[in-house]
């Protein structure tokens, strides 16, 4: 495939929810490609990338795993995607319309709160 199919295929498995942009999969594929993952080569003009075998065994290990656009509505991962989506709207509004004092509560608030879930990682 060329990036603009593969474009289009991540956003027909993702049921529209995650469209790439030319910005992202362009570089990506070229780190592929550096890494040996992909190989690409000219084909009708356009810029063609297929698995090298390495990459096809990376795939192969990949595909164990649940693809985070498969969770359910109510998940536990849905859940935290949705609420970090809220965070940053409400870091918006700080940063657009609070004064200095807001933005160094919402800065020390943000410290801790990376360090906390770095500390949920961190646990057995």
């Amino acid at each position: 495939m060329h990036g603009y199919e593969m474009i289009q295929e991540l956003e027909a498995r993702t049921g529209g929810r995650w469209r790439p942009s030319a910005g992202s999969i362009y570089p990506t594929l070229q780190l592929l490609e550096d890494e040996g993952m992909v190989r690409g080569e000219e084909a009708d003009g356009k810029r063609v990338f297929a698995l090298t075998e390495f990459g096809g065994e990376a795939a192969e290990r990949l595909a164990e795993r649940r693809l985070p656009w498969d969770h359910e509505e109510d998940s536990p991962h849905h859940q935290l995607r949705s609420e970090a989506i809220r965070v940053r709207t409400a870091l918006q509004q700080i940063a657009q319309t609070g004064d200095d004092e807001h933005v160094k509560k919402a800065l020390g608030l943000l410290v801790e709160t990376r360090k906390s879930l770095y500390s949920i990682l961190a646990e057995e």
